[in-house]
C-alpha cells in the first residue's frame, strides 16, 4: 500500500476567504484523534436492493424526457495503490439544464424541470467502474460575490472499502470559462488536484447522436486523490 505524501493545496483549503462561507463554518481549532471503532475498518457490502430501476438513468425517472443536454458519466474509483474499489455505493446529485436544484433552499428564478429530479446512485462493478445517464447541468448564480456564477458540475458521493473511507466531491466539464472565477475551485491551491476533478470528453463513450460521453475517475487516497470536501 502507497502512502505517497500529498502536494500542498491537494485539498481545498478548510477556511479560504473568498468562499465566504468557509470563514463561519470551517475549524479553527487543532484536529482531534478520533479512535476508529471496527465498524469503521471493515469491508462495506451495499445489498443491490438499494438500487431502484433508474438510478442509473436519471432522465428516465419522470413521465418525459427532461430538457437539455443528454450525457453519459463513466470511470473508476480506485484506491491509492490504483486498485479497483468494487461494490462501491457512489450517489450523484446536480442541477437541471437551466442551473436550478430541485430543493427548496434553492430560489433562483430558472425553471424547474418536471421530469428531472436530479439525484441517482449505482453501485461499482468488480473493476471499480460506474456509469450513469444525466443531463449536462448548467451554471447557476450562488450569492458568494457580485456576479458569482457556479461552474457547471455534478457532485459525488462515495465508500470505499470501508464507511472510513468517503469522499464528497464535486465533477466539473473540460473548457468551463468559469474556473477561473469561482473561489470554491480554486480553493485548491495545486493545479494540477484541481485539474483532476475537470471530466474527459470522450468519444469512445459518446453515444451515437443521443449523447456525448464523458470520463471521471476517482481516487480515494494518496499522491492521486481526488480533492475531497467541496
Amino acid at each position: 500500500m502507497q502512502f505517497d505524501a500529498l502536494a500542498p493545496g491537494s485539498h481545498p483549503g478548510l477556511i479560504y476567504p473568498a468562499y465566504k462561507s468557509t470563514v463561519k463554518r470551517g475549524p479553527t481549532l487543532p484536529p482531534v484523534a478520533v479512535h476508529a471503532p471496527a465498524s469503521l475498518k471493515t469491508n462495506l457490502a451495499p445489498p443491490t436492493s438499494l438500487l431502484l430501476p433508474f438510478d442509473a438513468d436519471l432522465t428516465a425517472q419522470g413521465d418525459g424526457a427532461p430538457l437539455g443536454d443528454k450525457i453519459v458519466v463513466t470511470g473508476r474509483v480506485l484506491d491509492e495503490d490504483g486498485k479497483p474499489v468494487r461494490n462501491s455505493l457512489l450517489e450523484v446529485w446536480q442541477a437541471n439544464a437551466s442551473g436550478r436544484y430541485r430543493h427548496k433552499r434553492d430560489q433562483h428564478n430558472a425553471p424547474l424541470d418536471p421530469n428531472f429530479n436530479g439525484w441517482g446512485k449505482m453501485l461499482t462493478d468488480d473493476d471499480g467502474r460506474y456509469r450513469f445517464v444525466t443531463i449536462k447541468p448548467g451554471a447557476y448564480p450562488w450569492g458568494n460575490h457580485d456576479k458569482a456564477w457556479r461552474p457547471a458540475h455534478i457532485h459525488f458521493s462515495m465508500f470505499g472499502n470501508a464507511y472510513a473511507q468517503r469522499l464528497v466531491t464535486q465533477m466539473y466539464f473540460p473548457g468551463d470559462p468559469l474556473f477561473e472565477f469561482d473561489p470554491i475551485y480554486q480553493s485548491i491551491s495545486d493545479l494540477a488536484a484541481r485539474e483532476r476533478l475537470v471530466s474527459r470528453f470522450s468519444l469512445d463513450e459518446t453515444v451515437g447522436d443521443q449523447m456525448l460521453g464523458y470520463e471521471f475517475d476517482i481516487v480515494l487516497r494518496g499522491r492521486n486523490a481526488t480533492p475531497f470536501g467541496l
